[in-house]
């Protein structure tokens, strides 16, 4: 039987392996998850989500304190217009972490990150722009334009001088999305290198509505080939969204995709950001806990485990300090919802408020976003005596999607 491990992708010069590790945020995907997926020849993603609250954390810097004093007279007042992320320190809160990636990076392949247009930040169009030339500027291998149709942020690095360079790809759920993103980028000559295509058993955000069991990856998956050998682009597909083994991912490659991106196995290994404590509660959760739902002030469906502390809370908001949902206007759906049940008796008497203040609960690892086949993870390791699971190693989840076969999963070595 064929294995991944068979297939190679190829960008440009380079062939890799085609196993991609998605970007999670807010540092679930770490540079330690990216580094061993570049040492082990495929792609690693970290993500720019909230990065001055992550460079807080890593390099001792105070993004979010600065940011917090310049705009604590804002505090309890429900306007958040006048809110803004200082853009050179989010210049700077970017380089810092890709840099710092860069650097350790050893191995044959790469490392990307993952661009959320949805993190508007208060100034949607600038603070896009900052976070992409940063990224370039650090060194990074690839972009990964993610949450969004992203029809204008080619342009917002079309003079950078790695623009022709770096590797840039886009994520979609849907032939109609792909062609509005490809008619745009066709305008100043620069198609995407990679096509990321995400289907509805994905983790987080979900590029679908209400009718999300409708859809089916491998459908979406052949109607995008057929469309880009149809308009003749010669573009690799990457299918991302419930591959769960790697004879999963050898089906794709089989349909003429050129990789695979693969998150959720990934969410309970060593490398990766959550806490030990939470990647418990991900080992242990069966298909009934997992549900999408509209709590996300994105407007987005989200996969997320149902008893998180996320949900029910009724957390102020702390756009002084974050605010990386704010609109052009200084509105977020949480900041609404909030304000709302305190205008109408108090928030201590609101019996639940529509949305969740995604800030505050994903810094605190308290939104427990997930894919589907998250109820399979305990599958993937040994039960401990003390009744807990036992972690992985990424190395070890990367060469079982690498090597294994007829769906089979490899367990760990038992701990001594």
């Amino acid at each position: 039987m064929k294995r991944l491990d068979d297939y190679r992708l190829k960008l440009g010069e380079l062939e890799l392996v085609p196993l991609v590790i998605g970007g999670m945020g807010v540092d679930i995907s770490t540079t330690e998850l990216a580094l061993e997926a570049a040492r082990l020849g495929g792609i690693g993603h970290i993500s720019d989500a909230m990065l001055p609250t992550v460079a807080d954390r890593r390099f001792h810097t105070r993004f979010v304190a600065k940011k917090l004093e310049r705009h604590k007279l804002h505090l309890l007042n429900p306007n958040k217009s006048a809110v803004q992320f200082d853009l050179d320190e989010l210049a700077e809160a970017t380089r810092l972490h890709v840099a710092y990636t860069m650097e350790h990076k050893h191995g044959p392949g790469l490392i990307f990150i993952n661009c959320m247009e949805k993190l508007t930040m208060n100034n949607p169009r600038d603070t896009l722009r900052v976070r992409l030339r940063a990224a370039l500027d650090a060194g990074i291998d690839g972009i990964t334009l993610s949450a969004g149709l992203h029809l204008g942020s080619f342009k917002l690095i079309a003079d950078h001088p790695r623009f022709r360079d770096a590797r840039l790809g886009i994520i979609v759920s849907s032939v109609r999305a792909l062609n509005l993103f490809l008619k745009r980028s066709a305008r100043i000559k620069r198609h995407p290198d990679y096509i990321v295509v995400e289907g509805p058993l994905a983790g987080g955000h979900l590029g679908f509505g209400p009718d999300w069991r409708e859809h089916d990856l491998k459908t979406i998956v052949a109607e995008v080939l057929q469309f880009l050998r149809s308009e003749v682009f010669a573009i690799p597909v990457i299918p991302a969204g419930g591959i769960f083994t790697g004879t999963d991912a050898v089906e794709y490659l089989e349909m003429g995709a050129a990789a695979v991106q693969v998150a959720t196995r990934f969410t309970v290994t060593r490398e990766c950001g959550l806490p030990d404590d939470v990647k418990q509660e991900y080992f242990r959760a069966g298909e009934e806990d997992i549900e999408v739902n509209l709590l996300s002030p994105t407007g987005y469906p989200m996969r997320m485990l149902k008893h998180c502390p996320a949900v029910g809370s009724k957390t102020r908001p702390h756009c002084e300090a974050y605010g990386y949902l704010l609109d052009g206007s200084g509105r977020c759906a949480y900041l609404e919802a909030y304000h709302g049940a305190v205008a109408n008796g108090g928030i201590d008497g609101a019996r639940s408020l529509e949305k969740i203040c995604l800030c505050t609960h994903m810094r605190k690892f308290q939104c427990w976003t997930c894919g589907h086949t998250t109820y399979r993870l305990k599958d993937t390791t040994r039960r401990l005596a003390d009744g807990s699971y036992q972690p992985l190693t990424a190395e070890h989840v990367f060469r079982d999607y690498q090597f294994s076969t007829d769906h089979r999963i490899a367990l760990p070595e038992p701990e001594p």
